[in-house]
């Protein structure tokens, strides 16, 4: 029952196999054999990547279901598709599109499998490639915000700085009328005269704008202070809404240029163990002698050929001898004087109602 299987998977004709011996059967059920596990294989291979994609488990499956039974009628068709023959060097230019095929199906199935095995290492690249990315997001959305809130604290600065000044204006006035009643300082004489009195009259007016200005920018600052609050927010959001993007930087791409900054190395070796794979019922078929299943399937074509060709050759005789009885019996039938003088007299009959008929047509226009 296996071997009936494995026999229909490797495109052979059975009817003809069952003539064959045991050995000859053997043969073809383990070409059958290497041509399901391809796809089986490809069918793996295909829903991981495919999950990758899609995210889901019942997609991916019936997606990489499709894709393995498609792998397994290629192979098939391709080693069904070569006939052994006497000439070795024939035999190889027939096969060499079909290898350049089953190399393309190799690179197509092995390529999902080396994320899978890699996955660990593939991960942590990709790990690595988001913080890169988010560092650097981070810095481009720091750069519509900055400039402003930058600004916005060089006015705060700005805004104290004049307080400052204020500050320190209204605590010169201050020293000054107190030098002045002291005797250490202006006039130079004790006592709060009349210089006195205008002096403390400036610090009053000084501290009494002071109070004023320090009210005025006090309420500035919050609102700067605020505005610049409402930025930071604005840029936490911006930070927090992209990076559920850059979270999902793993699809197949991004794992594929993951796994290509891998060593080298292992991912050639798991991309010949495929092509070894995929090209074995071809090599197989190839090294191997004729066979009877060649011979019979050789003889069986042989047999088909030479029936049609058969009944081409017969049809063409068939129209040929046709055609010079047609020319004999036609050739026969023009000299015959009945045959003439009956023609002739169907043909003066036919002009003298058409000339009857052209005259009628004459009279009507008159």
């Amino acid at each position: 029952m296996l071997q009936k299987f494995f026999i229909l998977c490797s495109g052979a004709d059975s009817s003809i196999l069952n003539e064959c011996s045991e050995g000859e059967r053997n043969k073809y059920a383990g070409i059958g054999a290497t041509i399901f596990f391809t796809a089986v294989m490809a069918f793996i291979s295909s829903s991981y990547a495919l999950f990758t994609v899609f995210d889901n488990s019942y997609t991916a499956v019936f997606f990489g279901f499709i894709w393995g039974l498609l792998i397994f009628n290629l192979d098939r068709f391709i080693v069904a598709t070569i006939k052994k023959r006497d000439n070795f060097k024939a035999e190889l230019l027939q096969a060499t599109p079909r290898l350049i095929l089953a190399v393309i199906i190799a690179v197509v199935i092995s390529k999902p499998l080396e994320l899978k095995i890699f996955e660990k290492e593939v991960n942590q690249i990709l790990l690595e490639q988001k913080n890169e990315l988010t560092l650097a997001n981070k810095e481009q959305l720091a750069l519509q915000y900055k400039p402003k809130i930058e600004s916005l604290k060089n006015n705060i600065l700005n805004l104290k700085a004049e307080i400052t000044t204020k500050k320190i204006e209204t605590n010169n006035l201050y020293n000054t009328y107190i030098s002045e009643a002291e005797g250490t300082a202006g006039t130079k004489l004790l006592g709060k005269g009349p210089v006195y009195k205008e002096k403390r009259e400036k610090h009053d007016t000084a501290l009494a704008d002071l109070k004023i200005l320090k009210e005025e920018n006090s309420k500035k600052i919050r609102l700067f202070e605020n505005e610049i609050t409402e930025l930071n927010k604005l840029y936490d959001k911006s930070v927090v809404q992209s990076q559920p993007i850059i979270e999902a930087f793993d699809g197949l791409m991004a794992r594929i240029t993951a796994l290509n900054k891998l060593p080298w190395l292992p991912s050639f070796f798991i991309f010949l163990l495929f092509l070894a794979i995929e090209t074995s019922p071809i090599i197989a078929k190839l090294l191997a002698p004729k066979g009877i299943y060649d011979i019979k399937l050789e003889e069986a074509e042989s047999i088909v050929k030479s029936w049609a060709s058969q009944k081409v050759k017969q049809r063409q005789l068939l129209v040929d001898t046709d055609e010079i009885l047609n020319s004999k019996i036609y050739n026969e039938i023009a000299s015959e004087d009945e045959i003439y003088t009956y023609k002739k007299k169907k043909a003066i009959a036919l002009l003298k109602l058409q000339a009857d008929a052209f005259q009628d047509i004459q009279i009507k226009n008159l």
